[in-house]
């Protein structure tokens, strides 16, 4: 099984509803993929000296755990940011 992150950009269209929300969390949770998430506070914090800068677009994140990785591409085409618009990221985890 993959496990994958899903970065959630803030760059939707128009402000999706608590109601958008709820449905696709409850669709995560139906198809036995999603895992869990938060949103990020705006405060970021840089260490190091690379010279790289807060990546204020990424408001939150979603982990998935997927045998099927094109299932979970469909759920993700329902996610809030995307029907409204907007873009998140899907990066699958290194396996250790």
């Amino acid at each position: 099984m993959a496990q994958y992150i899903l970065l959630i950009h803030n760059n939707a269209q128009t402000r999706s509803s608590a109601e958008e929300w709820d449905a696709f969390f409850r669709a995560g949770q139906a198809s036995g993929m999603f895992v869990g998430g938060s949103g990020l506070e705006d405060e970021r914090v840089i260490v190091g000296d690379a010279g790289a800068g807060p990546s204020a677009n990424i408001v939150g994140y979603m982990r998935f755990d997927a045998d099927d990785r094109q299932a979970l591409l469909e759920l993700l085409q329902r996610h809030p940011i995307v029907v409204h618009g907007g873009s998140v990221e899907l990066c699958e985890m290194a396996k250790e």
